[in-house]
């Protein structure tokens, strides 16, 4: 429990310095995330969840 609250926690940091750091970039992503079909933004939502799973199995095996 302890690992996922620090993963939500890293990841909060993260989102929040992008937006504080490039509001005018995420302004437009986020106007390209609108314009996409429902079928598009699901496909790059499997892909991120996919991307995110083998970043974490990757980070918890490399010591091992």
């Amino acid at each position: 429990m302890r690992d996922l609250a620090a993963a939500v926690g890293i990841a909060l940091v993260l989102e929040g310095a992008a937006y504080m750091l490039f509001p005018g970039v995420l302004r437009r992503a986020a106007a390209l995330l609108f314009a996409q079909g429902e079928q598009a933004v699901r496909l790059a939502g499997l892909a991120a969840c996919l991307a995110g799973l083998a970043v974490t199995i990757a980070a918890r095996n490399w010591g091992a």
